[in-house]
């Protein structure tokens, strides 16, 4: 087999035992790799309406077809589990050399269940398989924990993800780290902390055979070229944090909990600034050419990597323009292994909560808009569970249900999960993907803005064409996330399912088409779907935070416009139908066959 290994290996850390599993070839073709190989493993070996914290849950790291390859941007790998955050499925990626070397082991996915008796880490050398006593990591940030394993097994050519402090004490938001990149979204960390894993260390020599090698390395030289083209600019110069000024003109700059959606000083935070005061060093993932990291240093000197997302969530969202704080504050979830959005969202409502009386224990520790130490010392609190931090860690939502007086009305989440640096009352068709996403408020299951962005519609008035144009940007993304390919890489492409399609069969010698690409995307996300509705979705999952549709957006070129329920309403309603789901948004019979859905288990988990 080329491209894939056809296999899967299971370990249950409660006992040790590990095993080995075939996967068939229909299976990878229908679902790729990456998120849609993860997802489809995760019904097999997560059962329905499993706690995402016991034992019983499964954590599936699954590669790509592509990884391997030498075409850019596909040193990837996916984190697949059920979300100790949101009850959902939690599907993240991450980039680095472990995604190499996970593939070079000879596999298309590790799946882990149980629970280790005490802390350990996990040591795959090609087919040997260890788990070994972690108790002397404890503690220990990711960085530190990846060298203190390679020391210890001398080993310089291993690769480790792990947890920090937030994975070890179960932190709902808690991510699992690789060479300072995160598999960062939905929880990851707390369900690899739940079963006493520290870390996951992997040293592989299995290389990925490629069907038609010469015509693979065209592919990849032509997307090498396209990749450091004009399409790409505005990430090799500025990186992503070029985004905060911009989105700050738009009034589509979450501020203060989404109180406001432009923020007076912004220009203290803009990327350019950053560069010019701050900038450090360029760099970039395992077998990128894009590279689109940028790192800066904080007075202290020390170097810290920084992305919009990460700089509104703990900037503008919280009221804070001190930009060494916000570097200080992105350390600190680095070092903890915390998503930043997650943070920076729930300390917002805990900002906002501890304003309206509630909440002493914020008060106490000075936790309000504009307050830098407030901001630091409570992340310090959530990563430890101590004090109020044990509530934060729980995320908003359940925050707000165990603090009750209506602070839900200020937890901004959907489905859970906090919501990214989009205000959605400015950018129509971007509400409405938020709303769908099977992951919650997400704004990598889909490119919902880029239609907003690019004039095709109103941004200010949405209507029921949208919802065509966030299932394409959804099915669009299942692909990328599958193959898997940086969205970086997006717009390099000039006809993507045709040409993703070529790049596939040359790798693995399929006679695959454009049409079958597309259609593994729409399969792909149908199945994600699926998932959230055996484990309890209902139609009002599919909706936005209170606040937004009731308050209209006081400031910038978006004031006024607010985000009204019928309209939201209308946009479900039309992405639901463009979907050919019922009215309610539940999958019917005639869709699953028509997508090749079979929904029984393969028995790849043992009773």
């Amino acid at each position: 087999m080329h491209g894939f290994f056809g296999r899967v290996l299971h370990i249950d850390v409660t006992s040790g035992r590990s095993a080995w599993h075939d996967l068939e070839q229909s299976r990878l073709r229908k679902y790729l790799g990456g998120i849609g190989l993860g997802t489809t493993l995760l019904y097999d070996y997560a059962p329905a309406g499993i706690d995402p914290l016991s034992p019983r849950n499964s954590l599936i790291f699954a590669s790509a077809p592509l990884v391997g390859t030498g075409l850019t941007t596909t040193a990837k790998f996916a984190v697949v589990t059920k979300s100790p955050l949101t009850g959902f499925i939690a599907d993240s990626l991450s980039s680095s050399h472990f995604a190499l070397e996970l593939k070079r082991l000879g596999i298309d996915a590790l799946v882990i269940t149980g629970q280790a008796p005490s802390l350990v880490y996990l040591f795959i050398d090609g087919e040997k398989i260890e788990l070994r006593a972690a108790e002397h990591l404890r503690g220990k940030t990711p960085d530190e924990t990846e060298s203190t394993i390679r020391s210890e097994l001398s080993r310089p050519d291993v690769w480790v993800a792990s947890i920090g402090t937030a994975g070890e004490n179960r932190v709902r938001f808690a991510t699992i780290s690789n060479e300072g990149r995160h598999a960062g979204r939905g929880g990851v960390g707390a369900v690899m902390g739940s079963k006493n894993l520290k870390a996951i260390a992997v040293c592989g020599e299995r290389v990925t055979s490629v069907a038609y090698p010469e015509k693979v390395e065209v592919v990849a030289d032509s997307l090498r070229r396209r990749s450091l083209g004009s399409v790409t600019d505005k990430y090799r110069s500025l990186g992503t944090v070029a985004n905060l000024a911009v989105f700050n003109r738009l009034g589509t700059l979450p501020t203060r909990n989404f109180q406001q959606a432009t923020f007076e000083d912004a220009d203290a935070l803009s990327g350019e600034a950053l560069t010019e005061t701050t900038f450090s060093r360029r760099h970039g993932c395992a077998s990128c050419t894009i590279r689109c990291e940028r790192l800066f240093k904080s007075q202290t000197g020390e170097e810290q990597r920084l992305e919009y997302e990460t700089l509104f969530a703990l900037g503008p969202l919280c009221g804070i323009s001190d930009p060494d704080c916000v570097l200080q504050a992105a350390r600190l979830c680095d070092r903890y292994g915390l998503d930043a959005i997650s943070t920076g969202g729930t300390l917002a409502w805990a900002i906002e909560t501890a304003g309206k009386g509630l909440l002493p224990e914020a008060q106490t520790l000075g936790l309000r808009f504009g307050h830098a130490e407030g901001a630091l010392a409570a992340i310090h609190a959530i990563a430890g569970r101590q004090g109020v931090g044990g509530l934060l860690a729980e995320g908003s939502r359940r925050a707000a249900i165990e603090t009750g007086s209506d602070s839900s009305y200020w937890a901004m989440h959907v489905k859970g999960l906090e919501l990214p640096g989009y205000d959605p009352r400015s950018l129509k068709t971007m509400a409405l993907g938020l709303a769908v996403s099977p992951r919650g408020a997400c704004h990598n299951r889909s490119g919902a803005y880029e239609a907003d962005f690019s004039g095709e519609v109103d941004r200010l008035r949405g209507d029921s064409r949208r919802g065509a144009m966030v299932a394409a940007s959804e099915d669009f993304a299942a692909v990328l996330d599958s193959l898997i390919v940086c969205k970086f890489l997006r717009k390099c492409f000039t006809d993507f399912y045709p040409e993703a399609a070529e790049i596939l069969a040359g790798v693995t010698g399929w006679d695959y088409t454009g049409a079958e690409m597309r259609r593994a995307g729409e399969r792909i996300h149908t199945l994600k779907k699926l998932f959230n509705i055996r484990e309890g979705w209902q139609p009002d999952s599919d909706w936005l935070p209170e606040r937004l549709l009731s308050e209209s957006l006081p400031t910038g070129v978006a004031k006024g416009v607010g985000l009204s329920r019928d309209e939201l309403r209308d946009m479900v309603r039309g992405y639901y139908e463009a979907r050919q789901w019922d009215e309610n948004g539940f999958v019917p019979q005639r869709k699953l066959d028509q997508l090749e859905i079979i929904m029984t288990a393969t028995s790849l988990c043992p009773a």
